[in-house]
């Protein structure tokens, strides 16, 4: 417990660590309830469409399995991050740092949770750390509260998916235009694509003494702990030359432009965003610099503080099907349990010119439910067949014979097949797509995303399909998986090669043979 110290409130490093460990392992599993409700509303909209309804109901059935502490919503269970403010009243008498890193540790390992953070052994090799470390950690001193000395956390685990979708651009005062800056919204917002798991959390940063200070408000933009920054009042401009202030007339439009997309959910609809932060600030004169970011679907931020009363930490929702309900959702009675009758069901367990050949019948947008063997692999397993295939070698027969799933799993838990199995951006492969299906490899794949014209070529050039599946659900989709066998490459952790049975497994055509797009 904390105990004063010579008119100080001294902080154990343990209670520090305990903090980490705790908020991390939660935000795998668990929901902020306001988070769950946005999802909700937009389940509950008379006009919603039935792509964007069957991937909301997905997000929710997920939130509810992840609930069981088992299975995290998200397999990429992401970067420890870490924002402290520190009373000038508060003494640890330690390394703050190392306390917050041994919690995270501590989480990542005992939760069964992803390592996701690579080491440089040199400036092109790598090795994966083996503990998710190291944490992103900013610890900042602070005024005393009221004569209350306390130590305050913002704990967020973001994934790699969302974090790339982050831009900065150094644009100019030529943006200060309802024209223009509308303009730059439509072409960056469609721009940021359906592979960070959307429906997003998103945020804008317009203005800022200089870059650094642009992206650190966008992080916390998004993490919500800036939401009671106060909205700006166009009846008095002048109201604080000093302010950072949000703009309650951006954020309703970019609400229009997201829905206008037609991006949705995932695969096509008006969901694209489920809710929106813009924040504007000082510039110098001579640029206008603009950050956009998202916090995606699995949206995993938690506060926490220390102070004399000992350790609060913030309460997400244990039992979401309970809250659900209170939400006027009831997932027993949802389009998940009656998906079948609707979709096509494909065998895998053909030749893989046959299955392209029922797949070929269909169009994009469809929803395919697939029974039988799949590849597990993604960028590693993939630089490594190309490094096969520069110096003329085979590759393994089974990157022929089965379609490939790009994804890598979170842990497995005792008592199950595999750990939380959702898909990894497919963008990342495309410089891959012509070798491998010219030569009869990967003929079709399944991830998350929209792909380039890399892949849009290949497939229509040599009769190959990228199919998309549901991004952000990935203790769901582990369950259709009924086997789990380790295939090649040990030495890439999650990364590894895996030969994976599943069973109605949900799938959308996103790109067929025809060179036909669902997201264009």
């Amino acid at each position: 417990m904390p105990r004063l110290l010579n008119d100080r409130l001294y902080v154990p490093p343990e209670l520090i660590a305990k903090a980490a460990e705790v908020a991390f392992g939660d935000m795998a599993f668990y929901f902020r309830p306001n988070h769950l409700a946005r999802l909700a509303k937009m389940l509950n909209a008379p006009d919603i469409g039935g792509n964007d309804s069957f991937v909301i109901e997905n997000l929710l059935t997920n939130a509810v399995i992840s609930a069981k502490e088992q299975l995290p919503h998200c397999q990429d269970t992401g970067t420890a991050i870490v924002y402290a403010w520190k009373d000038e009243g508060v003494y640890t008498g330690a390394d703050d740092r190392d306390a917050l890193e041994k919690g995270a540790e501590a989480a990542y390992k005992n939760k069964l949770l992803r390592f996701s953070q690579f080491i440089p052994a040199s400036f092109f090799n790598e090795f994966n750390s083996g503990n998710n470390l190291p944490a992103q950690i900013h610890i900042e001193a602070a005024a005393n509260d009221n004569a209350k000395p306390s130590y305050r956390f913002l704990f967020a685990a973001k994934g790699g998916g969302s974090t790339n979708k982050t831009t900065y651009i150094a644009s100019t005062p030529a943006l200060l235009g309802e024209a223009p800056f509308r303009a730059f919204l439509e072409e960056r917002i469609r721009g940021l694509g359906t592979a960070g798991c959307p429906p997003y959390q998103l945020a804008i940063v317009a203005g800022g003494a200089s870059p650094e200070q642009n992206l650190e408000l966008l992080k916390l933009a998004t993490t919500e702990i800036l939401d009671e920054v106060p909205y700006f009042d166009p009846s008095n401009p002048n109201q604080n030359s000093h302010a950072l202030f949000r703009d309650r007339y951006w954020e309703d439009q970019i609400k229009e432009i997201g829905r206008n997309t037609g991006l949705g959910a995932q695969f096509g609809g008006t969901n694209f965003i489920l809710d929106v932060r813009v924040l504007r600030l000082g510039r110098h004169a001579a640029t206008f610099p603009v950050s956009i970011g998202v916090s995606c679907i699995a949206h995993r931020n938690m506060l926490a503080v220390i102070d004399s009363e000992g350790l609060s930490i913030e309460q997400l929702v244990n039992t979401p099907e309970t809250y659900l309900k209170e939400c006027g959702v009831n997932l027993q009675s949802t389009a998940v349990t009656r998906k079948a009758s609707a979709q096509k069901h494909i065998s895998l367990e053909k030749p893989m010119r046959e299955v392209c050949s029922e797949l070929s019948a269909l169009k994009t947008g469809d929803m395919v439910l697939l029974s039988g063997k799949l590849i597990v692999a993604r960028d590693l397993a993939h630089l490594r067949w190309h490094e096969l295939i520069s110096q003329r070698k085979d590759l393994p027969e089974y990157v022929k014979k089965h379609p490939v799933y790009y994804a890598g799993p979170a842990g497995t838990p005792p008592g199950k097949v595999i750990g939380s199995l959702g898909p990894t951006t497919a963008q990342r492969m495309d410089p891959y797509a012509e070798e491998l299906l010219s030569r009869g490899y990967s003929l079709i794949s399944l991830a998350k995303g929209n792909r380039t014209k890399l892949c849009l070529d290949a497939c229509k050039k040599h009769g190959g399909f990228f199919l998309g599946t549901v991004g952000g659900a990935a203790a769901l989709l582990s369950t259709y998986v009924t086997s789990n066998e380790l295939m090649d490459y040990p030495e890439f952790g999650m990364e590894a090669v895996r030969l994976i049975t599943v069973k109605d497994f949900p799938a959308f055509i996103v790109i067929d043979d025809k060179g036909n797009d669902l997201y264009k």
